[in-house]
């Protein structure tokens, strides 16, 4: 099943699936997810706040709760295990991609991405409404999928390993170790082996995901063996899940994704670190 959905195949089933609007913006963007929710969204969604919806515990950005937390707001949120889930932001495809990964780790297996987004949507004219969406409130047993999540021990272990690829989604001169990483403290470069396939590039100027074809040549063309398996990672786990959508556009629908990143990895003074390409 292809990760992604069309605006057309939802603007047909408005009504039958629940839509999640799980947009999320960079500290330096200065702009407020639910703040424009409310101003403007596709019928019928609700927001998804993926710093809300957390881990409170530590002081990284939007790492998963545990399950029954989860648990607790998917079922405020009204999102039955047993609804057709479609995902989308305001950019095209980015932080969409987080909530869908999200979803599924906590054992939702009916989850997809509106492909384009919001902002396909609207360049089609399709129908927005404003205000507060309250849904009916649903109880969801807690589940955890610990095979697509990762942590900074497993990340060692593959290291030392090799039992995967870590492939960074962050852009190739912060993967370089040549520009300063967005957050403060820490250290430039990448993980001993990880290949890099910045996240934008598996996204269409539309704002959609490409198609296999050229998604299957980028991945092969940055070194990665699509054969084997793989780990994504980025600067908080947002963008890795980008990448995740796409390795499941090509079937790879068990790719793990390394929640910490390279907030994590970059502020560990023990962890290794190199830089150049």
């Amino acid at each position: 099943m292809d990760p992604v959905v069309s605006t057309a195949w939802l603007a047909e089933r408005l009504g039958s699936v629940r839509v999640v609007d799980g947009s999320w913006h960079m500290p330096a963007e200065a702009r407020n997810g639910r703040e424009e929710h409310l101003q403007r969204h596709i019928p019928g969604a609700v927001f998804f706040d993926i710093d809300h919806v957390a881990d409170h515990d530590t002081d990284l950005p939007h790492m998963l709760p545990t399950p029954e937390a989860f648990a607790q707001a998917a079922g405020e949120l009204g999102l039955s295990r047993d609804a057709d889930i479609v995902v989308y932001d305001v950019h095209g495809i980015r932080s969409a991609a987080r909530v869908w990964w999200t979803l599924r780790a906590m054992g939702y297996d009916k989850v997809r991405v509106l492909d384009g987004g919001l902002r396909k949507w609207l360049a089609e004219g399709r129908p927005v409404e404003a205000g507060e969406v309250v849904s009916e409130p649903v109880v969801v047993t807690p589940r955890f999928d610990a095979d697509l999540v990762r942590d900074a021990e497993d990340v060692r272990s593959i290291l030392q390993t090799g039992a995967a690829r870590m492939l960074d989604a962050r852009s190739a001169a912060r993967f370089r170790g040549e520009a300063p990483e967005p957050r403060a403290g820490l250290r430039s470069g990448h993980m001993p082996g990880a290949a890099n396939v910045p996240w934008e590039q598996v996204i269409a100027d539309d704002g959609t995901l490409r198609p296999a074809h050229e998604l299957k040549s980028i991945f092969e063309q940055s070194g990665v063996d699509l054969a084997k398996p793989i780990v994504t990672t980025c600067g908080s786990g947002v963008t890795a899940s980008v990448l995740a959508l796409a390795l499941a556009r090509l079937g790879l629908v068990r790719t793990a994704v390394y929640d910490g990143s390279w907030t994590e990895w970059g502020g560990l003074s023990n962890a290794p670190v190199v830089t150049g390409a």
